[in-house]
């Protein structure tokens, strides 16, 4: 198994050019992230330098899983700062490297996302993802509900319209969770 770390300011500063081959490796491979092709290395890591205030003021917690050859995925949880959402928070560019693919990582990253944000006080998760993609398919098979499907919600990496499947969790640790006796 791969060791997952959460990233101190530091670290994320010290992480953000492997950061950046992960990020812009998802993007190449077809994952809709939030970016358009081509989406290099410079421009990705110029936007997780963007993330560092959040880092810094713990309002984004970021994991890193490591292997031979530098971080081989990621995930972000991005608490909710308003005072009526505090219960709640974000799973965030939630990724895997092309070549580290299909052996659990990316379930590994979740569920350490999962955890920390029960011992953070978020009972309730949120995400979004492309319909019908891997992703998609890994949240299911992880407990979440799907809620909802907005059509030609993001271009994907090639610029085509695609569907958006928004999801949630209710953590059993947490104060959004199920209610007593479920």
């Amino acid at each position: 198994m791969h060791a997952i770390d959460r990233l101190s300011a530091d670290g994320f500063r010290s992480s953000v050019p492997d950061l950046a081959v992960l990020l812009a490796d998802a993007v190449a491979s077809g994952s809709s992230l939030g970016f358009l092709a081509p989406f290099g290395p410079d421009a990705a890591a110029a936007w997780w330098r963007t993330r560092l205030d959040a880092v810094a003021d713990g309002s984004l917690a970021v994991w890193a899983a490591r292997g031979t050859g530098g971080v081989l995925g990621t995930v972000g949880l991005a608490l909710e700062e308003k005072p009526n959402g505090r219960h709640r928070a974000e799973v965030v560019k939630l990724m895997v490297r092309s070549d580290a693919r299909g052996l659990g990582l990316g379930r590994a990253l979740l569920a350490t996302a999962e955890r920390a944000a029960a011992r953070a006080g978020a009972g309730l998760l949120l995400l979004d993802t492309e319909t019908g993609s891997p992703a998609e398919h890994l949240y299911l098979a992880a407990g979440w509900t799907r809620y909802g499907v907005v059509p030609a919600y993001a271009a994907d990496p090639a610029g085509v319209l695609r569907d958006c499947s928004f999801f949630y969790k209710r953590l059993a640790d947490g104060p959004a969770g199920p209610p007593a006796g479920r």
